[in-house]
């Protein structure tokens, strides 16, 4: 896609969009659901029991059953000739309650797994189009998928074969879904920069729209305790907080100050992208994760006070972490890009995060990781995930003014040298004539 402002009769201001077929770089992620601690990498769903010593649980796509043959996508869904997906988890969620986890692949998979008591496949479904954000509703009957095309399907937990029905959609693509916690909304965010609230029985009746950043958004998070309010993150480098019904905006705060000296002249133009807005279970601190990024923003939220959003503290990681996610008791795990120490746990002490290096909890997590080493390693030396998103502005004006310029010059060297010229040819006439 493109835009062009035009300038006169020859210049423009052209704002292009990247192609929005990628979709293939993943990194590697992690979640708790319940105690149990998820990971996932290239093509594997990992679960460990971080209390107990129990057998991990494997799924791996690469392995799981194949769609159909007699199956086709919809429309040709990504466009020409047949493709073939790598099989590679894309994302992941879990149920309030811990006792559900859907995952989808590249090869347009959409897994549903029951965690507890035991960990058992309750279905597996094809999407039309490639996901890239999975969502639970609160009351745990339906899960939203919302794809690279800008649409959202709706599939039944509680009628688990049944196929998806289409919800909503955007004319580009959607890279985050969240729902209130009354089900009463769908909220979703595009490469765009819009994030849409959308009435979840009647998607085509849209609540607000909430309008502020100036990239790509990558991140939502309704925060527990605040059902009225919604955090975003960008590829503009800001966390904004929303009241998302009416879609005013209460409060933007800028992570780009303390980061890290951007290494190229094509890096200073971009902000980092925020990847991962997380919460811990009690509400009392949010962590803000940028890509490729070593530190992590902590932040509180205060009802009463004027500015909402308070920053509470700076975490420097050792090694740019791959992803964070919060424990049932509020620790904060980060999965790192180290072979050595992949995995620390840190806890909230006094007024700042300390590393619990011995947990019994990190020993037993990193052991059952052990195996999942170099797939590990080989997902934190791929690509930005967000790269291709950013919009890249070609300004051709200022080359225009140039030549403008020096059209100028040369019409007016012109016009002194014809007034010269001329007075010598009247000059020889008028000697001819008198000979």
């Amino acid at each position: 896609m493109c835009a062009t402002a035009q300038l006169g009769s020859s210049a423009c201001v052209c704002v292009c969009e990247p192609p929005s077929h990628d979709t293939k770089t993943v990194m590697a992620a992690v979640g708790f659901c319940g105690d149990w601690f998820i990971f996932t990498c290239d093509t594997k769903l990992v679960a460990v029991h971080s209390k107990q010593s129990r057998e991990p649980f494997v799924f791996d796509c690469s392995a799981a059953e194949k769609r159909p043959k007699n199956t086709k996508d919809e429309n040709n869904s990504d466009g020409g000739s047949e493709e073939t997906g790598s099989d590679k988890v894309l994302a992941f969620t879990m149920s309030s309650s811990g006792k559900l986890l859907a995952l989808t692949d590249d090869n347009k998979r959409l897994v549903l797994l029951h965690c507890e008591p035991s960990w058992r496949c309750i279905s597996t479904r094809f999407v039309v189009r490639r996901c890239t954000s999975l969502r639970f509703s609160q009351a745990e009957d339906q899960l939203l998928a919302a794809d690279k095309s800008g649409d959202v399907y709706s599939f039944s937990v509680v009628e688990p074969q049944k196929e998806g029905e289409l919800k909503m959609g955007h004319l580009s693509m959607l890279l985050a879904v969240t729902m209130s916690p009354d089900d009463r909304f769908i909220i979703t965010a595009d490469r765009d920069e819009k994030i849409r609230v959308s009435h979840l029985k009647s998607p085509y009746n849209i609540q607000s729209f909430c309008l502020g950043h100036t990239q790509f958004v990558s991140a939502l998070l309704v925060p527990p305790g605040h059902p009225h309010w919604l955090l975003s993150g960008s590829g503009d480098g800001t966390l904004k907080l929303w009241e998302f019904e009416s879609g005013r905006k209460l409060q933007s705060c800028d992570l780009t100050e303390a980061e890290e000296t951007a290494s190229t002249e094509a890096d200073e133009q971009k902000k980092p992208s925020v990847c991962r807005i997380s919460s811990s279970p009690d509400a009392r601190y949010v962590a803000v994760q940028c890509e490729r990024v070593s530190t992590l923003h902590f932040f509180t939220l205060d009802q009463k006070a004027e500015e909402k959003l308070v920053p509470h503290s700076r975490l420097l990681l050792p090694h740019c972490p791959l992803d964070v996610t919060f424990d049932p008791e509020g620790r904060l795990w980060a999965l790192m890009d180290s072979r050595d120490s992949p995995l620390q746990i840190y806890s909230h002490r006094g007024d700042c995060w300390e590393c619990d290096a011995d947990s019994p909890e990190l020993c037993r997590v990193t052991e059952a990781l052990k195996p999942h080493g170099e797939t590990l390693e080989a997902s934190s030396n791929t690509s930005s995930r967000f790269e291709h998103l950013y919009k890249v502005t070609f300004d051709n004006v200022t080359a225009y003014l140039q030549k403008k310029q020096q059209r100028l010059q040369e019409q007016q060297l012109k016009r002194t040298k014809t007034p010269t010229a001329n007075g010598n040819k009247k000059a020889k006439r008028e000697s001819q004539s008198s000979t």
